[in-house]
């Protein structure tokens, strides 16, 4: 789903703006300047979200593994990428409901820099379930478009498959390193204090 990979990625970068402090942190990631931009790229976003999660349920009980019988490379990343849909889909769930829909519902305002940044630095759990998570999402996002190419017979030739493939290693990679990254800065902050 080509608006989840675009959002994710500029998800990923816009959360970086962590290093540059809490305001600049906000009017990336939660600001709007507009009240019906949050609604679009809610749809945008989650009506996609929701389709991908429910063709990929509906994958998932139609194929078997077989990593026991034939243990290939590919047999194993085919694995992983079901292993990771079912860790991505409880992290968003997860991500979706304390970052976005409670604060807003519950609270009245969108998440805070002091909230998040203080999670990352004081409450473990949150700083590993995020580490694993966007470790999940990275491998997804990658592989899955690695697996879309092929399947959709956008690459076909020998050359251009192991091309590919080393493309989606270095995607991972810079989608690992963007997410992290972001981790890195939001627990620094909150490790620094209140005075973010």
């Amino acid at each position: 789903m080509l608006p989840l990979g675009v959002w994710t990625v500029i998800h990923l970068w816009n959360n970086l703006a962590a290093y540059r402090g809490a305001k600049a942190w906000q009017e990336a990631v939660t600001d709007y300047k507009h009240g019906t931009s949050q609604l679009v790229t809610g749809f945008l976003v989650l009506a996609p979200l929701l389709i991908h999660t429910i063709w990929g349920i509906g994958r998932m009980r139609q194929t078997r593994m077989n990593v026991g019988k034939y243990s290939y490379f590919s047999n194993w990343k085919f694995l992983l990428q079901r292993l990771s849909a079912l860790g991505v889909l409880g992290f968003l769930g997860a991500h979706i409901w304390l970052a976005m829909l409670h604060p807003r519902l519950v609270e009245g305002h969108a998440e805070s820099f002091r909230d998040i940044a203080g999670e990352m630095a004081h409450n473990p759990p949150t700083l590993i379930v995020y580490a694993l998570g966007t470790l999940g999402v990275s491998y997804h996002l990658a592989n899955g478009l690695h697996t879309f190419a092929m399947a959709w017979g956008i690459v076909t030739s020998r050359r251009a498959l192991k091309q590919l493939e080393g493309l989606a290693y270095v995607t991972f990679i810079l989608l690992l390193a963007m997410s992290w990254g972001a981790i890195f800065a939001l627990y620094s902050a909150g490790s620094a204090g209140p005075n973010y």
